[in-house]
Protein backbone atom coordinates (compact mmCIF):
# COMPACT_ATOMS: atom_id res chain seq x y z
CA UNK A 1 0.00 0.00 0.00
CA UNK A 2 1.49 3.17 -1.47
CA UNK A 3 1.82 6.46 1.44
CA UNK A 4 -1.06 8.43 -0.26
CA UNK A 5 -3.55 5.30 0.71
CA UNK A 6 -2.99 5.16 4.10
CA UNK A 7 -4.46 7.09 7.01
CA UNK A 8 -2.49 9.75 8.38
CA UNK A 9 -1.21 8.89 11.65
CA UNK A 10 -1.20 12.11 13.71
CA UNK A 11 0.67 11.94 17.03
CA UNK A 12 -1.02 13.97 19.67
CA UNK A 13 1.46 13.63 23.02
CA UNK A 14 0.76 15.12 25.98
CA UNK A 15 3.57 16.50 27.97
CA UNK A 16 5.11 14.45 30.52
CA UNK A 17 4.78 14.80 34.43
CA UNK A 18 1.98 16.48 36.43
CA UNK A 19 -0.91 14.82 37.66
CA UNK A 20 -3.12 11.94 36.05
CA UNK A 21 -6.33 13.58 35.49
CA UNK A 22 -9.37 10.58 35.44
CA UNK A 23 -10.65 8.71 32.56
CA UNK A 24 -12.74 11.60 30.27
CA UNK A 25 -11.04 14.51 31.57
CA UNK A 26 -8.46 14.81 29.48
CA UNK A 27 -8.49 18.19 27.26
CA UNK A 28 -9.76 17.82 23.40
CA UNK A 29 -6.81 17.38 21.02
CA UNK A 30 -5.53 19.96 17.89
CA UNK A 31 -3.96 18.37 15.37
CA UNK A 32 -3.00 19.34 11.82
CA UNK A 33 -4.49 17.44 8.88
CA UNK A 34 -1.09 15.83 6.68
CA UNK A 35 -3.14 16.60 3.78
CA UNK A 36 -4.36 20.11 3.59
CA UNK A 37 -3.33 21.38 6.21
CA UNK A 38 -6.36 22.20 8.08
CA UNK A 39 -6.36 22.56 11.56
CA UNK A 40 -8.94 19.65 13.35
CA UNK A 41 -10.02 19.43 16.93
CA UNK A 42 -10.49 15.78 18.51
CA UNK A 43 -12.47 15.38 21.52
CA UNK A 44 -10.67 13.24 23.62
CA UNK A 45 -12.98 10.12 23.87
CA UNK A 46 -12.39 9.74 20.12
CA UNK A 47 -9.49 7.89 18.37
CA UNK A 48 -10.22 8.86 14.53
CA UNK A 49 -11.58 11.68 12.50
CA UNK A 50 -12.14 12.69 9.05
CA UNK A 51 -11.56 16.15 7.61
CA UNK A 52 -14.16 18.19 7.02
CA UNK A 53 -12.36 19.84 3.46
CA UNK A 54 -10.43 17.20 2.27
CA UNK A 55 -11.98 13.74 3.88
CA UNK A 56 -8.94 12.38 4.31
CA UNK A 57 -8.97 10.55 7.39
CA UNK A 58 -6.96 10.74 10.38
CA UNK A 59 -6.10 8.73 13.63
CA UNK A 60 -5.24 10.09 16.85
CA UNK A 61 -2.45 8.28 18.42
CA UNK A 62 -1.98 9.52 22.24
CA UNK A 63 -0.28 7.34 24.36
CA UNK A 64 -1.42 4.63 26.07
CA UNK A 65 -2.94 4.71 30.01
CA UNK A 66 -4.03 2.04 32.36
CA UNK A 67 -7.58 2.63 31.58
CA UNK A 68 -7.07 3.76 27.84
CA UNK A 69 -5.07 0.97 26.11
CA UNK A 70 -4.13 0.78 22.77
CA UNK A 71 -6.98 -1.72 21.09
CA UNK A 72 -5.65 -5.05 20.43
CA UNK A 73 -7.95 -6.32 18.12
CA UNK A 74 -10.62 -5.10 15.70
CA UNK A 75 -13.79 -6.92 13.99
CA UNK A 76 -14.24 -4.95 10.71
CA UNK A 77 -17.56 -3.70 9.00
CA UNK A 78 -19.52 -6.16 6.64
CA UNK A 79 -22.61 -4.20 6.49
CA UNK A 80 -22.57 -1.09 4.67
CA UNK A 81 -24.52 2.19 5.44
CA UNK A 82 -27.53 1.20 2.64
CA UNK A 83 -27.48 -2.60 4.59
CA UNK A 84 -27.73 -1.44 7.77
CA UNK A 85 -30.44 1.01 6.72
CA UNK A 86 -32.57 -1.32 4.99
CA UNK A 87 -32.58 -3.28 8.28
CA UNK A 88 -33.30 -1.13 10.73
CA UNK A 89 -36.34 -0.25 8.75
CA UNK A 90 -37.48 -3.93 8.43
CA UNK A 91 -36.92 -4.41 12.23
CA UNK A 92 -39.26 -1.16 13.15
CA UNK A 93 -42.09 -2.47 10.63
CA UNK A 94 -42.07 -5.59 12.59
CA UNK A 95 -42.50 -4.43 15.90
CA UNK A 96 -45.47 -5.95 17.87
CA UNK A 97 -48.51 -4.23 17.25
CA UNK A 98 -48.68 -2.11 20.68
CA UNK A 99 -45.99 -0.11 19.28
CA UNK A 100 -47.16 3.57 18.78
CA UNK A 101 -48.05 4.07 15.24
CA UNK A 102 -45.81 6.82 14.09
CA UNK A 103 -42.84 5.25 15.87
CA UNK A 104 -43.57 2.71 12.26
CA UNK A 105 -44.04 5.54 10.23
CA UNK A 106 -40.86 7.20 11.30
CA UNK A 107 -37.57 7.16 9.06
CA UNK A 108 -33.95 6.47 10.97
CA UNK A 109 -31.78 9.29 11.02
CA UNK A 110 -28.35 10.92 11.85
CA UNK A 111 -26.33 7.71 11.20
CA UNK A 112 -23.06 6.80 11.70
CA UNK A 113 -20.37 3.89 11.75
CA UNK A 114 -18.52 3.40 14.74
CA UNK A 115 -15.63 1.48 15.76
CA UNK A 116 -17.25 0.61 19.99
CA UNK A 117 -13.90 -0.28 22.30
CA UNK A 118 -14.84 -3.14 24.31
CA UNK A 119 -12.82 -5.89 26.36
CA UNK A 120 -12.73 -9.52 25.33
CA UNK A 121 -12.42 -11.41 28.63
CA UNK A 122 -11.62 -14.49 29.27
CA UNK A 123 -10.78 -16.65 32.41
CA UNK A 124 -10.41 -20.17 33.71
CA UNK A 125 -12.93 -20.80 36.56
CA UNK A 126 -12.96 -23.06 39.31
CA UNK A 127 -15.84 -23.97 41.52
CA UNK A 128 -17.42 -26.23 44.62
CA UNK A 129 -20.95 -26.69 44.03
CA UNK A 130 -23.41 -28.56 46.07
CA UNK A 131 -27.24 -29.36 44.86
CA UNK A 132 -29.82 -32.08 45.89
CA UNK A 133 -30.44 -34.61 42.69
CA UNK A 134 -34.11 -35.77 42.12
CA UNK A 135 -34.13 -39.67 40.54
CA UNK A 136 -37.67 -40.19 39.01
CA UNK A 137 -39.68 -43.11 39.74
CA UNK A 138 -43.05 -45.03 39.54
CA UNK A 139 -45.89 -46.09 41.69
CA UNK A 140 -49.56 -47.77 41.37
CA UNK A 141 -51.44 -46.37 43.52
CA UNK A 142 -55.44 -47.04 44.38
CA UNK A 143 -58.18 -44.50 44.17
CA UNK A 144 -62.17 -44.29 44.80
CA UNK A 145 -63.78 -42.42 42.27
CA UNK A 146 -67.79 -42.03 41.28
CA UNK A 147 -69.01 -43.16 37.94
CA UNK A 148 -71.19 -41.44 35.43
CA UNK A 149 -74.24 -43.67 37.65
CA UNK A 150 -73.44 -42.72 41.16
CA UNK A 151 -71.71 -45.48 42.14
CA UNK A 152 -68.20 -45.45 44.29
CA UNK A 153 -65.49 -47.15 42.02
CA UNK A 154 -62.25 -48.26 43.01
CA UNK A 155 -59.47 -47.82 39.90
CA UNK A 156 -55.44 -47.15 39.91
CA UNK A 157 -53.09 -45.11 38.54
CA UNK A 158 -49.32 -44.92 37.84
CA UNK A 159 -48.01 -41.72 39.09
CA UNK A 160 -44.09 -40.40 39.23
CA UNK A 161 -42.45 -39.44 42.32
CA UNK A 162 -38.86 -37.90 42.95
CA UNK A 163 -36.56 -38.80 44.76
CA UNK A 164 -33.19 -36.11 46.29
CA UNK A 165 -30.22 -36.90 47.31
CA UNK A 166 -27.58 -34.85 47.95
CA UNK A 167 -24.29 -33.86 45.73
CA UNK A 168 -21.50 -31.95 46.25
CA UNK A 169 -18.37 -31.68 44.01
CA UNK A 170 -15.73 -29.74 41.80
CA UNK A 171 -16.45 -28.34 38.06
CA UNK A 172 -13.76 -26.31 36.05
CA UNK A 173 -13.99 -24.96 32.62
CA UNK A 174 -12.98 -22.40 30.29
CA UNK A 175 -14.75 -19.18 29.85
CA UNK A 176 -14.12 -17.51 26.70
CA UNK A 177 -15.18 -14.56 24.40
CA UNK A 178 -17.21 -12.41 26.95
CA UNK A 179 -17.19 -9.40 25.14
CA UNK A 180 -18.39 -6.20 27.32
CA UNK A 181 -18.84 -2.75 26.44
CA UNK A 182 -16.16 -0.10 27.12
CA UNK A 183 -18.27 2.39 26.28
CA UNK A 184 -20.63 4.70 28.77
CA UNK A 185 -22.50 5.68 25.27
CA UNK A 186 -23.62 2.10 24.69
CA UNK A 187 -24.96 -0.02 27.61
CA UNK A 188 -23.97 -3.39 28.35
CA UNK A 189 -26.92 -5.03 27.79
CA UNK A 190 -27.63 -3.06 24.69
CA UNK A 191 -24.53 -4.39 22.98
CA UNK A 192 -25.40 -8.01 24.18
CA UNK A 193 -28.41 -7.91 22.44
CA UNK A 194 -27.05 -6.92 18.74
CA UNK A 195 -24.37 -10.12 19.65
CA UNK A 196 -22.82 -12.55 18.74
CA UNK A 197 -20.08 -11.16 16.48
CA UNK A 198 -17.89 -13.46 14.35
CA UNK A 199 -14.55 -13.00 16.63
CA UNK A 200 -13.09 -15.64 14.32
CA UNK A 201 -13.02 -12.66 11.39
CA UNK A 202 -11.03 -10.13 14.19
CA UNK A 203 -7.64 -9.07 12.90
CA UNK A 204 -4.69 -7.49 15.68
CA UNK A 205 -5.26 -3.56 15.58
CA UNK A 206 -3.68 -1.46 12.84
CA UNK A 207 -4.22 2.02 12.74
CA UNK A 208 -4.87 1.56 8.96
CA UNK A 209 -8.34 -0.16 9.30
CA UNK A 210 -10.28 2.37 11.36
CA UNK A 211 -9.12 5.21 8.83
CA UNK A 212 -12.19 7.23 8.06
CA UNK A 213 -14.25 5.77 10.45
CA UNK A 214 -15.10 7.02 14.03
CA UNK A 215 -13.25 4.98 16.52
CA UNK A 216 -14.54 5.47 20.37
CA UNK A 217 -11.83 5.27 23.10
CA UNK A 218 -13.31 3.51 26.36
CA UNK A 219 -14.84 6.10 28.86
CA UNK A 220 -15.34 2.83 31.52
CA UNK A 221 -12.13 2.03 33.49
CA UNK A 222 -11.01 -1.29 33.07
CA UNK A 223 -12.32 -1.83 36.82
CA UNK A 224 -15.55 -1.45 35.99
CA UNK A 225 -15.60 -3.40 32.80
CA UNK A 226 -13.96 -6.15 35.07
CA UNK A 227 -17.10 -6.43 37.17
CA UNK A 228 -19.12 -6.39 34.35
CA UNK A 229 -16.97 -9.29 33.32
CA UNK A 230 -17.47 -10.94 36.07
CA UNK A 231 -21.23 -10.33 36.54
CA UNK A 232 -21.54 -12.17 33.12
CA UNK A 233 -19.36 -15.20 33.75
CA UNK A 234 -21.06 -16.54 36.68
CA UNK A 235 -23.99 -16.43 34.89
CA UNK A 236 -22.39 -18.67 32.58
CA UNK A 237 -21.15 -20.73 35.15
CA UNK A 238 -24.51 -20.76 36.88
CA UNK A 239 -25.70 -22.36 33.35
CA UNK A 240 -23.00 -24.49 32.81
CA UNK A 241 -23.29 -26.11 36.19
CA UNK A 242 -27.22 -26.27 35.37
CA UNK A 243 -26.51 -28.53 32.53
CA UNK A 244 -24.09 -30.58 34.51
CA UNK A 245 -25.85 -31.81 37.58
CA UNK A 246 -27.15 -35.70 36.95
CA UNK A 247 -30.58 -36.86 37.50
CA UNK A 248 -34.07 -36.12 35.86
CA UNK A 249 -33.83 -32.91 38.12
CA UNK A 250 -32.28 -30.56 40.76
CA UNK A 251 -33.08 -28.04 42.95
CA UNK A 252 -31.24 -25.82 45.90
CA UNK A 253 -28.33 -25.16 43.23
CA UNK A 254 -25.11 -23.34 44.96
CA UNK A 255 -21.58 -22.68 44.26
CA UNK A 256 -18.29 -20.73 44.91
CA UNK A 257 -16.21 -20.07 42.36
CA UNK A 258 -12.93 -18.71 41.70
CA UNK A 259 -11.75 -16.93 38.33
CA UNK A 260 -7.74 -17.20 37.66
CA UNK A 261 -5.86 -16.62 34.54
CA UNK A 262 -7.72 -13.98 33.40
CA UNK A 263 -7.16 -11.90 30.33
CA UNK A 264 -8.68 -8.88 28.68
CA UNK A 265 -7.97 -7.06 25.32
CA UNK A 266 -9.44 -3.72 24.21
CA UNK A 267 -11.46 -4.54 21.19
CA UNK A 268 -12.96 -2.39 18.43
CA UNK A 269 -16.43 -3.82 17.35
CA UNK A 270 -18.24 -2.13 14.46
CA UNK A 271 -21.89 -0.79 15.11
CA UNK A 272 -24.22 1.30 13.29
CA UNK A 273 -25.66 3.97 15.39
CA UNK A 274 -29.31 5.49 14.19
CA UNK A 275 -31.41 8.18 15.92
CA UNK A 276 -35.18 7.24 15.83
CA UNK A 277 -37.23 10.67 16.28
CA UNK A 278 -40.88 9.53 16.28
CA UNK A 279 -42.61 12.53 17.40
CA UNK A 280 -41.47 16.32 18.07
CA UNK A 281 -42.08 16.29 22.29
CA UNK A 282 -40.14 12.90 22.25
CA UNK A 283 -36.31 12.91 22.50
CA UNK A 284 -34.87 10.33 19.56
CA UNK A 285 -34.40 7.11 20.21
CA UNK A 286 -31.07 5.07 19.95
CA UNK A 287 -31.06 1.96 17.51
CA UNK A 288 -28.16 0.07 17.07
CA UNK A 289 -26.97 -2.39 14.30
CA UNK A 290 -24.55 -4.77 14.56
CA UNK A 291 -21.99 -4.17 11.23
CA UNK A 292 -20.94 -7.74 10.99
CA UNK A 293 -24.05 -9.55 10.99
CA UNK A 294 -27.04 -6.82 10.46
CA UNK A 295 -28.74 -7.93 14.06
CA UNK A 296 -30.53 -4.83 14.81
CA UNK A 297 -31.90 -3.60 18.71
CA UNK A 298 -32.93 -0.71 20.36
CA UNK A 299 -35.53 1.24 22.25
CA UNK A 300 -39.45 0.50 21.09
CA UNK A 301 -42.69 2.93 22.73
CA UNK A 302 -45.65 1.75 23.71
CA UNK A 303 -49.23 3.14 23.00
CA UNK A 304 -50.96 2.45 25.94
CA UNK A 305 -53.91 4.03 23.84
CA UNK A 306 -53.96 0.35 21.91
CA UNK A 307 -53.25 -1.77 24.50
CA UNK A 308 -56.32 0.09 26.62
CA UNK A 309 -58.45 -0.41 23.02
CA UNK A 310 -57.16 -3.85 23.10
CA UNK A 311 -58.02 -4.88 26.50
CA UNK A 312 -61.39 -3.21 26.25
CA UNK A 313 -61.67 -5.21 23.11
CA UNK A 314 -61.87 -8.49 25.08
CA UNK A 315 -63.57 -7.49 27.62
CA UNK A 316 -66.35 -6.70 25.11
CA UNK A 317 -66.33 -10.58 23.47
CA UNK A 318 -65.88 -12.24 27.03
CA UNK A 319 -69.25 -10.19 27.94
CA UNK A 320 -70.67 -10.43 24.12
CA UNK A 321 -70.17 -14.44 24.74
CA UNK A 322 -71.16 -14.26 28.49
CA UNK A 323 -74.95 -13.20 27.25
CA UNK A 324 -75.50 -15.27 24.55
CA UNK A 325 -74.20 -18.35 26.39
CA UNK A 326 -75.60 -17.10 29.73
CA UNK A 327 -78.93 -16.05 27.79
CA UNK A 328 -79.38 -19.52 26.10
CA UNK A 329 -79.01 -21.53 29.70
CA UNK A 330 -81.53 -19.95 30.70
CA UNK A 331 -83.79 -20.49 28.53
CA UNK A 332 -82.98 -24.53 28.54
CA UNK A 333 -83.74 -24.76 32.08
Amino acid sequence: MSTSDQANLNQGRQPPGGPQRELGEEDALSIACQSCGAELVVASNIRSTVCPYCASPSIVERPPTPNRPDPTFVVGFVRDHQQATNAVKEWITSRHMFVRSDFKRASPELTRGVYLPAYLYSAISDSQYSAEIGENYTETETYTTTDSNGKSVTKTRTVTKTEYRSLQGRHEGYLIDIVVSASRGVANDALGAIEPFDLRAMRRYEAGMIAGWIAEEPSRTVDECMRLSHDEAMQIIQRKLQGFMPGDSHRNLRHRTNLHDEMVHLILLPIWSFALRYADDQPPLKILVNGQTGRVNGEVPISYGKIALAVAAVLLVVLILFLLFGGAAGLAN
